[in-house]
């Protein structure tokens, strides 16, 4: 079986020098290989491509079989690691926390710590804002709203 720390080593020397990153690795037992990526700017196909050339290239098809696929973090996933949030301040969130309770609004400020978000104040629905510093141990999820406007 490949190795899940073989394939997060090459996907990481694939993508130096660019602004891209690794998001996550999967591997499963029959050597299904899922790489994800992400990027201070776009990711585009041909990212995916040149990152999947560079991992085949250093994989022995001989030695063992596999599957690749390189995709890119989908709009519509959660955030899992602070670059993310540092890329999308200015974008409105939706985050759960650790005790369930949602709360939304606007991300301010996302550092290596935790984030800054602007809220709607109060349970009374007021439009008074509030900043809430939240650290990345508090968030048990975190998306980006999608907005057409």
């Amino acid at each position: 079986m490949i190795e899940k720390t073989s394939i997060v080593e090459l996907a990481g020397k694939g993508l130096e020098e660019t602004d891209k990153f690794l998001v996550d690795v999967r591997v499963t037992p029959v050597n299904t290989i899922t790489v994800v990526i992400d990027g201070d700017t776009p990711v585009t196909i041909d990212d995916c491509v040149a990152l999947s050339k560079f991992i085949e290239s250093n994989l022995d098809r001989e030695r063992e079989d596999f599957e690749l696929k390189v995709t890119s973090f989908g709009a519509d996933k959660p955030l899992k690691m602070s670059r993310q949030y540092k890329k999308n301040v200015g974008r409105e969130i939706k985050i759960t926390l650790d005790d369930d309770s949602v709360l939304t609004g606007k991300l301010l400020d996302a550092g290596d710590e935790g984030i800054v978000v602007a809220t709607a104040g109060g349970k009374k629905k007021s439009t008074e804002k509030q900043e809430i510093s939240l650290t990345y141990n508090d968030i048990q999820k975190a998306e980006i709203i999608i907005s057409f406007k």
